[in-house]
C-alpha cells in the first residue's frame, strides 16, 4: 500500500510540473544590460513576423571571454511546454556557442559583449507561430538567463481601440483596451475554447492580462468591449537619466564622482501620486545603450554606479521600494531596492548601469509579493502607452498555439 501510494504522489508531481508555466531565468549578478529586440527596436519581450530577425546582447563583466550557448523552445499560449518536437518548429539546430563577442576597449570595468542573430547559418529559422523562449548556457551545461518571445503569422487583422473606464472611481486613472478580430481567410472554430488572447502594456510580459473570452461575434469577427476585464492603471510617464556623457552633469544628474568607476549621483526624486498628471516624453521604460567617449558603445561604453534618492512620507505597511523598468526586463532584485537613509531622510539605492539613456520608475513591492506601480507615481488615464493585442488559435486537434495575429495602439489618442 505505502509503495502505491509513492508511485501515485510521483505521478502527479510529474503530472503537475508538466502543466506548469515556464518561468523566465534570472540574469545572475555578473550578467549586464540585455538587449533582446526585433525589427521594431523595442527591447524587452519582442513580438515579430516569420521570418523576422532577432538580436539579442548581453554584457558579462567578469570580461573572461566564457563560453555561452543558446537554444530555443517552443512553447503552448500560457507558456507550458509545447508537445512539437525540435525539428517540427525549428530548421535547422540550436545548443550551439555563441561566437560573435568582444572585450571591451578602454574602460574601468572590463566585460566581454556577446551578440546573437537569429535566423543565421545554425539556425535558419523557425517554422511554425506561438511562443518561444531563448535560453542561454554555460561551458557547465548550467541555466544562465533566459528570455521569452513571440513569432506570429499575419492571418487575422487586429483592430484595437483604447478607452477611459466606464466605471466613475476607475475613469481617470484606468484606460481600457476594446478590440475585434477578424480573420476572412481562417475560420475560427469554437471561439470560446480555441482562441486566446494576451493584452500587454509596454512590452511587459508580467503585467499582461490573459484569458479573455469574446464577448459575442459578428460573421467571422470577434468582438471584445470589456470594461474592468480589460483595463490596466495608467501609471505616469516614467522618469529618465541619461550618462553618455561620464564627466558631465546634466539635468537628471547632480554630481558625479570618480572611485574605482564612475558614480553618478541623481537629483533626488519625490513621489508624484498625489501631484497633478505633467507630459514628459519617455520612451515607456525602455533603455538605449550610447557614448560620447566612443565610436563603438557595445565595447567602448563605461559602466557606472547610478545613485537614487527619493523623498516619500506614505506608510510602506512593511513594503520596500525598487526601481523599475525594462533596464532589466522590469524585473525586481536586491539591486533594484533602495532603503531608508536616516540622515538624509530618503530613501537611497545604487545599481550598476551600462552608459546609455534610461526610464525607470519608484514601485512599491508589497508583503505579499505584488508590485504597486501607481503607489509612487500615481495613475492617470491621459499617459502616453503603448498596447498589443496578441490573438492565439488553436484549432480543433491541433498540437499547439499558432499566434495568427497582433494589433497595437497608444493610449495618445483615448476617448471616452
Amino acid at each position: 500500500m505505502k509503495m502505491i501510494l509513492v508511485i501515485i504522489s510521483f505521478l502527479f508531481t510529474g503530472f503537475c510540473l508538466q502543466g506548469q508555466s515556464e518561468q523566465e531565468i534570472l540574469p545572475p549578478n555578473y550578467i549586464y544590460t540585455i538587449d533582446f529586440e526585433g525589427s521594431s527596436g523595442q527591447t524587452g519581450n519582442p513580438v515579430l513576423r516569420q521570418g523576422e530577425k532577432l538580436k539579442l546582447s548581453f554584457d558579462d563583466i567578469i570580461g573572461d571571454e566564457a563560453d555561452y550557448y543558446y537554444t530555443i523552445e517552443h512553447y503552448n499560449y500560457d507558456w507550458t511546454p509545447s508537445k512539437l518536437s525540435k525539428s517540427e518548429y525549428m530548421e535547422g539546430f540550436d545548443d550551439v556557442r555563441i561566437f560573435n563577442y568582444k572585450n571591451s576597449y578602454n574602460t574601468l570595468q572590463g566585460y566581454s559583449h556577446y551578440e546573437l542573430e537569429f535566423p543565421n547559418s545554425d539556425t535558419r529559422g523557425l517554422k511554425v507561430s506561438g511562443n518561444y523562449m531563448l535560453k542561454i548556457f554555460n561551458s557547465e551545461k548550467e541555466a544562465v538567463f533566459s528570455r521569452k518571445f513571440m513569432v506570429y503569422e499575419p492571418l487575422a487583422k487586429v483592430s484595437v481601440n483604447i478607452r477611459r473606464s466606464r466605471a466613475l472611481e476607475f475613469i481617470s486613472e484606468k484606460q481600457v483596451i476594446n478590440f475585434s478580430v477578424d480573420s476572412p481567410d481562417l475560420i475560427l472554430k469554437n471561439p470560446d475554447e480555441t482562441v486566446n488572447v494576451l493584452l500587454m502594456q509596454n512590452q511587459n510580459l508580467k503585467t499582461a492580462i490573459k484569458n479573455i473570452k469574446p464577448q459575442y461575434s459578428i460573421g467571422n469577427e470577434l468582438i471584445y468591449r470589456y470594461d474592468q476585464e480589460t483595463a490596466f492603471f495608467g501609471g505616469n510617464e516614467y522618469l529618465q537619466f541619461d550618462n553618455k556623457d561620464l564627466r558631465a552633469s546634466t539635468v537628471d544628474i547632480n554630481y558625479i564622482e570618480l572611485n574605482d568607476l564612475y558614480h553618478h549621483h541623481l537629483f533626488p526624486d519625490r513621489a508624484r501620486a498625489n501631484e497633478p498628471y505633467t507630459y514628459q516624453p519617455d520612451i515607456n521604460g525602455g533603455f538605449v545603450v550610447r557614448s560620447l567617449q566612443g565610436r563603438e558603445p557595445e565595447t567602448e561604453a563605461e559602466y557606472s554606479w547610478v545613485h537614487f534618492k527619493l523623498r516619500n512620507y506614505s506608510q510602506l505597511d512593511g513594503g520596500e521600494i525598487h526601481i523599475y523598468g525594462g533596464f532589466n526586463n522590469f524585473q525586481i532584485d536586491e539591486t533594484t531596492r533602495l532603503r531608508f537613509n536616516e540622515e538624509t531622510e530618503m530613501y537611497e539605492g545604487a545599481r550598476l548601469f551600462k552608459q546609455g539613456f534610461y526610464n525607470y520608475k519608484y514601485v512599491l513591492k508589497n508583503q505579499d509579493g505584488s508590485i504597486d506601480e501607481g503607489f509612487f507615481s500615481g495613475n492617470f488615464d491621459e499617459t502616453e502607452n503603448d498596447y498589443q493585442v496578441l490573438v492565439y488559435y488553436r484549432s480543433p486537434g491541433a498540437r499547439y498555439d499558432r499566434l495568427i495575429g497582433i494589433g497595437s495602439a497608444s493610449s495618445t489618442n483615448i476617448t471616452n
